[in-house]
């Protein structure tokens, strides 16, 4: 049994996005890394859609399968996500064809971080929360 199974959905959601938040940071860096490496394309980490299609849009119509040997729609639980890396090439045709961009990927880097640590801040309280109750309220 996984150590994130006894606690709530929010729980195991706010993991699954440390998880994310985590690969994107290396894809980030990797990408900054390489800003000067010549001909070095830029790879971008999206998860987003796959998470809010796990979680379920509530206010859209829900996508069903018709038949079990149809293609997924997309993941139905969290712990599948995975998320998507996509490697965009230098178009401009000038240069070293290095498509780094170092100003987008420092704001991609701190808006990733400041993500993180608002999941890990929920995740803490959420988890304090429920020490608190198995303490007995000590």
């Amino acid at each position: 049994m996984k150590i994130s199974q006894p606690f709530d959905a929010n729980v195991q959601l706010l993991s699954k996005v440390l998880d994310l938040r985590s690969r994107n940071q290396q894809v980030i860096a990797s990408n900054i890394a390489n800003a000067e490496t010549p001909g070095y394309s830029p790879a971008k980490f999206t998860f987003d859609d796959e998470l809010k299609m796990a979680v379920g849009n509530k206010g859209e119509l829900p996508l069903s399968q018709s038949h079990h040997a149809h293609i997924p729609i997309g993941p139905t639980d969290i712990s599948a996500i995975s998320g998507t890396i996509t490697i965009t090439e230098d178009q401009t045709g000038i240069g070293d064809e290095n498509g780094v961009k170092v100003d987008d990927e420092m704001l991609a880097l701190s808006e990733n971080q400041i993500l993180y640590e608002a999941a890990a801040q929920l995740l803490k309280k959420k988890l304090s929360m429920i020490s608190y109750v198995v303490s007995g309220g000590q």
